[in-house]
C-alpha cells in the first residue's frame, strides 16, 4: 500500500504476472513428469505422464493366467489408477504452494 492506504496497483500488478509465470511454469513441468503406479505388490507396474498418457505398462510373466483374466485386468486396472493418483499428488505438490498465495496474503490487500 501507498501512504494514506491506497493500493499500488503496479506493484499488485506485478506480482500477479509473477504468480502467472510462475503457475505456468509448475504446469509444463507437471505436463512432462512422469509417475508410476503398481499393483499386486509390483507384478503390474503402470508409467504414465502426468497428464494421463500411459508411457508404459508390465506384467510379470507369473500374474498371467489364461483361466483368470479377471485377476488381471483388475492388477492393470489399479496399477492404472494408482499412477493417476500419483500424478494427481505431483501436481497438487507443484501447485499447492502457488495456489496458497492466492487467498494466504500474498497479494496486498486480499
Amino acid at each position: 500500500m501507498q501512504p494514506g492506504g491506497e493500493f499500488d496497483i503496479q506493484q499488485l500488478m506485478a506480482q500477479a504476472q509473477q504468480m502467472q509465470a510462475a503457475m505456468m511454469a509448475a504446469q509444463q513441468e507437471i505436463a512432462q513428469s512422469e509417475v508410476e503406479g503398481e499393483a499386486g505388490g509390483g507384478l503390474v507396474r503402470a508409467r504414465i505422464r502426468a497428464t494421463g498418457e500411459v508411457l508404459s505398462l508390465t506384467i510379470d510373466p507369473k500374474v498371467v493366467d489364461p483361466e483368470d483374466v479377471d485377476t488381471l485386468q483388475d492388477l492393470v486396472i489399479g496399477a492404472l489408477n494408482a499412477a493417476m493418483e500419483n500424478a494427481q499428488q505431483l501436481a497438487a505438490d507443484r501447485l499447492g504452494p502457488l495456489a496458497g498465495g492466492l487467498g494466504g496474503g500474498a497479494l496486498p490487500g486480499f
